[in-house]
């Protein structure tokens, strides 16, 4: 018993043999069936993150490029607006909305948003 544990634990099996065959099906089965809650691996949330700010009455938000991309310009400050009232349920103005860009393929990395806080 031990040496046939040892020799799956080490996988000592030569290749094409049914005892290797038997042990990646098991693999396999383990990685597809296995429920992701066992992991506790869920989906990450799209997310708007509150950046430290030394100017009283002002936030500063990066927000995920998933957020905004597929909206047009146009609507981008628009949407981000909304998103920003609906995060917090603060009254915030929001000022200016800045895209990140990356610096070789020029692609959106993520939006600045600069709000106020409205009275």
């Amino acid at each position: 018993m031990t040496s046939v544990l040892k020799r799956i634990i080490f996988w000592d099996f030569p290749r094409a043999s049914w005892q290797y065959d038997v042990i990646v099906v098991a693999i396999l089965a383990f990685i597809f069936l296995t429920p992701r809650e066992v992991f506790r691996d869920q989906p990450k949330a799209q997310s708007i993150v509150l950046l430290p700010n030394d100017s009283p009455g002002e936030e500063v938000f990066y927000l995920e490029p998933k957020l905004l991309i597929e909206t047009t310009e146009a609507e981008r400050f628009q949407q981000a607006a909304a998103m920003l009232q609906k995060r917090d349920g603060k009254k915030l103005q929001l000022n200016r909305l800045t895209p990140i860009y990356d610096t070789e393929n020029k692609e959106i990395k993520g939006f600045m948003a600069y709000t106020k806080l409205v009275k």
